[in-house]
């Protein structure tokens, strides 16, 4: 069981973003969400696809995430998403939650890899969820393509920033096990806000992917770069 205060407070403010969404206006009030952080194809969908136990990301090369993705899990008897943008429709098909994702991500983004730091809400509700707040953000990468525009390293930057910047984000810094941690870009932006690593949560993945010989037992002991939530 989580914090039964939390849980409850969580579907209210979610309720009061919204309200003030549509009306232009903004809330101050912050809770505690997880914004999910890491390299082009490091497993972020994956991670995120685990906390719901559903396939519902958009999958491809390159940036697949362009603009932020705020998934509100909230526990309940049944299964569906419903998207802020399609207020109203419910999807109970997964598959068409991902279609409506890349369909909505088009719209602002274009079909060239063009990213836009205006998130998509998207609020999944089912009996086998936990009441979290997560934010999947575009992938760290450094070379433009397409009409990406040069400077595009420092866009997705600055968008990640507005998100683990706040002192009530936990950060899911996603490394894949086949690259070396010290050069984790996750793990860099995540020491930039966090250097003393009271609010990161370090996630290894593709051990599958490790060179024979090599193992990951260190950084699963959280030996070789300490954070304090391992």
């Amino acid at each position: 069981m989580g914090n039964r205060g939390m849980e409850e407070l969580i579907p209210l403010v979610n309720r009061l973003h919204e309200a003030l969404g549509t009306v232009g206006q903004s809330c101050s009030l912050h809770l505690p969400q997880i914004a999910v952080v890491g390299g082009q194809s490091a497993g972020k969908s994956s991670v995120l696809e685990n906390f719901v136990g559903r396939d519902f990301l958009p999958r491809g090369s390159g940036i697949v995430t362009r603009r932020p993705l705020v998934l509100q899990l909230l526990n309940s008897n049944i299964e569906y998403g419903e998207f802020f943008h399609c207020k109203g429709k419910k999807f109970t098909d997964f598959d068409e939650i991902r279609r409506e994702i890349e369909t909505e991500t088009c719209r602002l983004t274009g079909s060239n890899k063009g990213i836009s730091p205006v998130p998509i809400t998207l609020k999944i509700y089912s009996p086998h969820v936990l009441n979290l707040t997560l934010v999947d953000l575009p992938g760290i990468t450094k070379v433009p393509v397409g009409d990406q525009p040069a400077d595009i390293e420092y866009q997705i930057r600055d968008i990640i920033m507005q998100y683990i910047c706040k002192e009530n984000c936990l950060v899911l810094a996603v490394t894949p096990a086949n690259t070396d941690l010290a050069n984790s870009d996750a793990l860099k932006l995540a020491k930039d806000v966090d250097p003393e690593g009271q609010r990161t949560i370090g996630v290894i993945t593709k051990l599958d992917l490790m060179d024979k010989g090599t193992d990951a037992r260190e950084i699963l002991e959280n030996r070789l770069l300490p954070l304090r939530r391992g």
